[in-house]
């Protein structure tokens, strides 16, 4: 077992947690880790009927479950299938499904097998879309979606380690074909990342060291903007002025409409920088658009943030309720 791993989840071991669980290796080394160090875990898969292995995997994740003694629960993505946007779409409808799962059984925690790999990985892709700060720190450790608290315990951990127990420990894990095919980024950047190593000397431990420090920064302004999101809530919206947001500053003003997106939204990553400053380029006069799962509205001097398919009324929510 990994040492960093360890550090990591010592303190959630007394919670009882969930665990999404694919059958790939990540997912699969998870699981054992997890139970090896005595946590309290409910193994969470979802079937999205997308591969002809689908049912095999599920089967394969039922039955370590019940080899490892833990609970299993499967849910079945059905209905139509978006053509444009499927990967995103089956990731959204899987989240959703777990943590609709853990907030009905009362699990604070859910936690999933994105390692060392995947943020270099979407390190090197945001930096080829010229992200900020934000894209470029990677994946947080801890984070809030929909309510539940999202764990990433192998964020310091390589693929390679991975592969290395379960192929030592005899433990079958599924690969996924999708990791070969050459249309999507992740995997050219995967299958060429040995460039920046063998021939501009660019490690890996330099890369994530690199990520770790932008990190910091990312957190550093955070907090700043977590006082200013708090100060503009009217309940589960934000309304406030235009010279409030514009006196920010270009740069913690991406950042302030990002965490209210977020906040309001109920989304887990914020949108692209692009888009954030395409935002911000539009509140400057009368406008309103959506964005994030929210929609955005300036009217005059103010400007208001509400979820999709809420009110749009610039009126506070106590000023409604002292005139009723």
């Amino acid at each position: 077992m990994n040492q960093k791993f360890l550090d990591f989840v010592q303190p959630f071991l007394s919670a009882r947690m969930a665990v999404a669980v694919s059958g790939g290796v990540d997912s699969v080394a998870l699981l054992h880790w997890l139970v090896a160090a005595g946590a309290d875990v409910v193994v969470l898969h979802v079937n999205h009927g997308l591969r002809a292995a689908a049912t095999a995997e599920e089967e394969y994740v039922r039955e370590t479950a019940a080899r490892l003694g833990v609970p299993c629960h499967v849910f079945h993505w059905s209905g139509d299938k978006p053509a444009a946007g499927l990967e995103a779409a089956a990731r959204t409808a899987r989240y959703r499904m777990m943590t609709d799962f853990c907030r009905a059984n009362g699990l604070e925690y859910l936690a999933v097998a994105h390692q060392a790999d995947d943020q270099i990985e979407t390190f090197l892709m945001n930096l080829a879309r010229g992200s900020g700060v934000a894209g470029l720190s990677g994946m947080r450790a801890v984070t809030v979606r929909d309510g539940v608290k999202i764990l990433r315990p192998l964020l310091g951990v390589p693929r390679a380690a991975l592969e290395k127990y379960c192929n030592d420990n005899n433990i079958r894990y599924f690969y996924d074909e999708m990791n070969d095919d050459a249309r999507y980024m992740r995997v050219r950047i995967r299958k060429n990342r040995h460039v920046l190593r063998d021939m501009l000397g660019i490690s890996d431990e330099r890369i994530l060291l690199a990520m770790r420090n932008l990190g910091r920064a990312r957190d550093a302004a955070a907090c700043d903007v977590s006082s200013a999101v708090d100060s503009v809530m009217d309940g589960d919206r934000a309304i406030f002025s235009d010279s409030f947001l514009f006196d920010l500053g270009a740069d913690i003003g991406l950042q302030f409409i990002a965490a209210l997106i977020m906040k309001i939204g109920g989304g887990e990553y914020q949108p692209r920088l692009k888009s954030l400053e395409m935002a911000l380029d539009k509140l400057t006069s009368d406008c309103k658009f959506t964005l994030g799962g929210c929609v955005v509205r300036r009217l005059g001097d103010k400007i208001l943030i509400a979820r999709e398919g809420a009110r749009t009324s610039f009126r506070k929510r106590h000023e409604s309720k002292h005139k009723k």
